[in-house]
């Protein structure tokens, strides 16, 4: 129970950095009886089953095939360096499209492969979806990406990597505000989805306490999400210099082609749904040139840590690390974290090893890609500062 955390104190155990962690495995200083266990285990075939979920096709792919790599990545150097307190980790990643139906399906079809933790789900729809049935099960979940708070709320198994839409809506209007970014704000929403709406209203109540005004403030729903002219047009008569859209990156593209088709040019400002815009298909990425947005990977960051990542995964995936990848790695290494504190083991139960990683959260802190001192409140919300890119040259640029 999250309940026996918050009176845990959150001590802070030894940094985790990557370097340390590639180095971690089994001690040239074992003992004869420690090898000789480490060899039973490894002939009994006794692995930790880690699965994943989220959108490997459809309009979201972006999302879940980088979290798919970013996850797989990280699982191969902990099997190399040895695994989790001495255990090979297997993953499975299945195919979500985006659908909160399919997630529960892909959860189910993972439980029948005999997972143990699951990182995921991508998505925060899917991820309430699934996270209610994980509860049920008592199994331990971690969400790279799923940010609504709705995803924790109401389960004590399960801990977010991103910030929660509460906290990109007030550290969005926050950074506008004091960075002095724009005087009068338009806004697009979509109102059907609760990562979007859920930033939306934490921004507009925030807002009243910045030096800006919020000008226009139009919503749209997944039934129509492909014409924007209204909202568009209500936005450049109000006189916005710019625009906030705390939406997926595909509607994003949409409205600056449409923006840039009736000459209106604001200043574009969203948060992590806006990663991957780039790689929009047939989306001139010339348009998304000076687009600002928060999130807590910068891939040109010049941190060893992120430098190594990034080579890695470039050279095993062809394409540079999203903000996504970076979640899902991240996710990787807390589990890694929190199983070697409690001591877990492949032939404890899922509820065990739930319960004892619950515990782990309450006291571990975690340096990772996305965050320095990484903690873990009682609700299961990670505590960690934002950043804040904008696309200069066709890349995401840290801004300092």
């Amino acid at each position: 129970m999250k309940s026996l955390k918050k009176a845990m104190s959150l001590t802070l155990v030894a940094a985790m950095t990557m370097t340390m962690l590639a180095g971690c495995g089994s001690s040239n200083k074992e003992t004869a009886a420690e090898t000789s266990d480490a060899a039973t285990t490894e002939a009994a075939g006794e692995t930790f089953k880690i699965g994943s979920i989220g959108p490997a096709t459809g309009g979201a792919a972006v999302y879940g095939l980088a979290v798919q790599n970013g996850a797989d990545l990280a699982i191969k150097e902990i099997n190399e360096a040895g695994g989790i307190n001495g255990y090979q980790v297997e993953y499975n990643f299945q195919d979500d499209e985006c659908d909160n139906e399919k997630s529960v399906n892909a959860y189910n079809t993972l439980k029948d492969w005999g997972m143990q933790m699951l990182v995921g789900t991508t998505t925060s729809g899917c991820c309430i979806a699934v996270a209610a049935e994980s509860s049920n099960d008592n199994m331990f979940q971690i969400t790279p990406s799923g940010s609504s708070v709705d995803c924790i709320s109401s389960n004590d198994n399960v801990y977010q990597v991103c910030f929660t839409d509460p906290n990109q809506g007030i550290a969005a209007a926050q950074y506008i505000g004091s960075n002095n970014v724009a005087e009068k704000v338009a806004v697009i929403y979509d109102s059907s989805d609760v990562y979007s709406s859920g930033i939306y209203e934490k921004f507009a109540a925030e807002a009243a306490n910045q030096p800006f005004e919020i000008v226009s403030a139009e919503a749209f729903t997944a039934d129509n999400k492909t014409d924007f002219s209204v909202q568009l047009q209500k936005a450049k008569d109000a006189g916005a210099d710019l625009m906030f859209l705390p939406i997926y990156y595909t509607e994003a593209s949409l409205i600056l082609k449409q923006a840039d088709a009736m000459g209106y040019t604001p200043k574009f400002f969203g948060c992590d749904g806006l990663d991957g815009i780039l790689g929009v298909e047939n989306f001139d990425a010339a348009l998304a040139e000076g687009v600002m947005l928060l999130t807590p990977f910068a891939a040109d960051a010049d941190d060893e840590a992120t430098q190594s990542f990034v080579s890695t995964y470039e050279a095993a995936y062809g394409e540079t690390p999203n903000q996504f990848a970076a979640d899902a790695y991240d996710a990787v290494y807390i589990i890694k974290a929190a199983a070697e504190k409690s001591g877990v083991t492949p032939a404890d139960s899922i509820s065990d090893i739930c319960e004892k990683m619950k515990g782990a959260m309450a006291e571990i802190s975690v340096d990772g890609l996305t965050g320095e001192a990484m903690s873990w409140d009682e609700d299961g919300a990670v505590n960690k500062a934002p950043k804040a890119m904008e696309i200069v040259n066709g890349n995401y640029s840290l801004i300092q």
